[in-house]
């Protein structure tokens, strides 16, 4: 389920989960008012989500994850493909690295999560389609679909693309410094949180 959050309730469950900084890496336009700006292409059909059923910049929680859904103005980018960034993380335990995106056709893909001792470990990445007639492949939860997929020209109705909430698993949680995406520009990213389980 999708909710509203005030910054109160993100201090308050601060112990446990901590939104990632990510915006000095969105590279890409993928979301569009319906009015389209022509810049929109999260494939090579700029095809993009309608911005007015998306909760474009402002902070939200899906099932219990707090996360900062990025602005969507359709002019400057608002999430970011999978190029390898490295992306450092806030210095929290971790349990899981929660993210909010979708891909191009399902894909899998390794990450690296770099530590303060130097050392690396590798994980799955794993984003469904976001083309509406697919469903989760990889035991994602739904976060998002719109009502129609935007194309250059026109809207398409008949069409409701796919945001998902997937997570990532994090072996040894003390010492998180650092992710580093892979080389997937298939996959797409909004979103991401750092989330340590309550005992």
């Amino acid at each position: 389920m999708l909710h509203h959050v005030s910054p109160t309730l993100v201090r308050s469950a601060a112990a446990a989960a901590h939104p990632v900084a990510i915006e000095d890496f969105l590279d890409s336009v993928g979301v569009e008012p319906h009015s389209r700006t022509g810049r929109g292409a999260f494939n090579i059909w700029g095809n993009a989500f309608p911005a007015e059923e998306l909760p474009c910049g402002t902070l939200i929680e899906h099932d219990r994850v707090p996360f900062r859904f990025p602005p969507a103005d359709g002019e400057r980018p608002d999430h970011l493909r999978c190029r390898g960034q490295r992306i450092p993380l806030p210095a929290a335990q971790a349990d899981w690295i929660h993210v909010l995106g979708a891909a191009e056709r399902r894909t899998e893909d390794s990450v690296l999560l770099e530590y303060a001792d130097g050392s690396v470990r590798r994980q799955w990445l794993r984003l469904s389609d976001f083309w509406p007639q697919t469903g989760p492949r990889f035991g994602e939860r739904l976060a998002f679909r719109t009502s129609a997929m935007l194309y250059p020209r026109h809207e398409q109705r008949t069409m409701s693309p796919s945001v998902w909430h997937q997570r990532v698993s994090v072996a040894v949680p003390d010492g998180l410094r650092a992710l580093v995406l892979p080389h997937n520009p298939a996959m797409h990213l909004f979103a991401l949180t750092l989330v340590e389980e309550q005992a």
